[in-house]
């Protein structure tokens, strides 16, 4: 009997988006430039909607990433979390103090977490499969 160690997280990185939503994205050009998919540590796909920070609106609860995108497409997370203020305003206005502070020039926005614990859940799958993304050379999740 042999065993064989397997890296997770390279594991992780080598799969591939489904086919389904890849062609959903090359046949509809404008969903790839308004939704992003963050990967969490867990493997979970969490779709975003695309804004830019200055044309981001008020919003309700959710998660978010706050993104620096360069001319080439290539998008980097500068910060990952969420807002709970029960005032859109409110949310809104602490989104963008905190892009504007990092230099973000999208804010990346995810509605669907049902609860403000699933919310943290998401922020933290996601933050830390981040992480996990920094060590490696490809994530598959992006």
């Amino acid at each position: 009997m042999s065993a064989r160690i397997i890296d997770l997280a390279e594991a992780r990185a080598r799969r591939s988006i489904p086919a389904s939503e890849v062609n959903l994205l090359d046949e509809n050009p404008d969903i790839r430039e308004r939704f992003h998919f963050w990967c969490g540590a867990t493997g979970q796909r969490y779709v975003h909607t695309i804004y830019s920070l200055i044309e981001c609106p008020a919003l309700p609860p959710c998660n978010y990433v706050l993104v620096r995108a360069d001319a080439n497409g290539r998008r980097a997370a500068l910060s990952i979390g969420h807002v709970a203020q029960s005032a859109p305003s409110l949310n809104l206005a602490e989104i963008r103090r905190r892009g504007a502070e990092l230099g973000a020039n999208e804010v990346h926005i995810h509605l669907l977490a049902g609860s403000p614990k699933q919310s943290k859940l998401v922020e933290f799958d996601i933050k830390t499969g981040q992480v996990h993304a920094a060590k490696s050379v490809s994530h598959a999740c992006h």
